[in-house]
């Protein structure tokens, strides 16, 4: 039981450590900054695009932003044996 709570806790602590990193991804001069809580912290846009070409790409790079964090969140957990 106690190594559970102790499991918990590491992952806590993995969690708040994610929460504080964030990723930044640019294509084509659009840019996004997004936190390790999965939320959108900065986008710049590259007024050259079309709008749909913009929205494209922003999706893109979201999606790899949550790839990014999730991937450093399963290696930290790795590293703890969890």
């Amino acid at each position: 039981m106690f190594d559970k709570l102790k499991q918990i806790s590491q992952m806590k602590g993995i969690s708040n450590e994610i929460k504080n990193k964030k990723v930044e991804i640019e294509k084509q001069g659009v840019k996004i900054v997004v936190r390790g809580d999965f939320t959108m912290d900065e986008i710049i846009l590259n007024p050259e695009l079309a709008t749909s070409e913009q929205e494209k790409i922003i999706k893109e790079l979201f999606n790899s932003a949550v790839k990014e964090l999730q991937m450093r969140m399963a290696k930290k957990m790795m590293g703890m044996g969890i």
